[in-house]
């Protein structure tokens, strides 16, 4: 057991590391999809680093900070984000507002007002002018797509959680009951009621989940945003009960889906599809999240520690996460759409592996810690 907690300590000093490199790596098929597709027609160059990626990227650096202390952890993200302030920022949209959710506790930490003006610019923008969905759901407008009338289960953790956490910080209970509701009617469209797990995602024109798909990633974010959810606020014990008792359904499903290696596959429903790392680091962290938090059973902990020796496996030792699938679209006609997606180190896959490990030494009795 010893040795195994050291071994995990390592491994999150080497993903710190090479977080650093996949932070700042040019994604060319981003970019050149962005040279025709941009919706805002600014320059390409600050959607570079300040997209989705990196930031679930910068909130498991947040998270390492919140749990280790350690300045250097602080000292990047600041640096990190003086330099993008510097430059420019990119359009709002879903995706971009990702970014927004770490600042907003480096803002609050700090007291820096440079940051929080900056948070409460987006914020305004998602409670007042991000485009909406019938029944009042934030639309999924991303940096190249409008997804006219579409809820994806990703807004969630890119989105809402950085607006409910900024109406926290200021104190500004509007904005925290939007958010709120947003989870409300995404559970409302995206929960498979057979199964418990989500869709990705749910059109009202035409009243569909496009191809039914329970894609793993999806699934992940959802089971990390409700217990941050329930950590940052105080909900109404009736939102709160319902809100646990479909992260408990979920989990229930999920343990059901489990692969027999630990790990959890790009359509959990689909032995075929191959296994995956970001949504199985995910899975296994927000599992782990929840039992600590007391919103889910210690009993669903063994299953969410069964996937560290595979995930372990899949950390090179210069800490890079393999066997993570690229960013991923609505799959909108077939399931085969998601089995297609190609692998590739990503900003994410760094994250989720680093909140995974993180949390599952707290599991372990251990306090992480980064460089002796």
């Amino acid at each position: 057991m010893t040795n195994e907690k050291s071994i995990i300590q390592q491994k999150i000093t080497k993903l710190l590391d090479h977080f650093k490199t996949v932070l700042y790596v040019t994604d060319d098929t981003f970019l050149h999809n962005m040279q025709t597709n941009n919706l805002a027609g600014d320059d390409i160059s600050l959607y570079q680093f300040w997209e989705w990626p990196q930031g679930v990227g910068l909130f498991a650096l947040w998270s390492l900070f919140q749990q280790t202390k350690d300045l250097h952890c602080l000292e990047l993200l600041k640096s990190y984000y003086d330099e993008r302030i510097s430059i420019g920022l990119p359009d709002k949209n879903i995706n971009t507002m990702a970014p927004i959710l770490a600042l907003s506790y480096v803002a609050e930490y700090t007291g820096d007002e440079k940051y929080l003006e900056i948070c409460l610019e987006w914020a305004d923008w998602a409670a007042n002018q991000l485009a909406r969905t019938n029944e009042d759901g934030f639309q999924h407008i991303t940096s190249d797509t409008l997804n006219n009338q579409e809820l994806w289960d990703d807004t969630l953790l890119m989105t809402v959680l950085a607006l409910v956490n900024i109406g926290r910080i200021i104190k500004n209970d509007s904005y925290i009951q939007e958010g709120i509701y947003q989870f409300l009617v995404h559970a409302k469209y995206l929960v498979d009621k057979k199964t418990g797990l989500w869709f990705h995602g749910f059109t009202f024109n035409g009243k569909h989940n496009f191809a039914n798909a329970l894609w793993g990633r999806g699934n992940c974010w959802v089971t990390i945003s409700i217990p941050i959810l329930l950590e940052m606020i105080e909900l109404p014990p009736s939102t709160k009960k319902y809100l646990c008792t479909l992260l408990n359904e979920q989990v229930k499903s999920l343990v059901d889906h489990q692969d027999a290696s630990g790990m959890w596959h790009t359509l959990l429903d689909d032995p075929t599809s191959y296994i995956e790392s970001s949504a199985t680091c995910g899975i296994a962290y927000g599992i782990l999240k929840g039992v600590h938090t007391g919103v889910l059973s210690p009993s669903f902990s063994e299953f969410a520690m069964k996937a560290i020796k595979p995930i372990l496996q899949n950390i090179t030792d210069n800490g890079e996460v393999l066997q993570v699938s690229y960013g991923t679209p609505m799959g909108r006609e077939t399931k085969e759409f998601y089995k297609q997606i190609p692998l590739k180190p990503m900003p994410y896959g760094q994250a989720t592996a680093i909140l995974f490990l993180m949390e599952a030494l707290i599991e372990l009795k251990q306090v992480p810690k980064l460089y002796d």
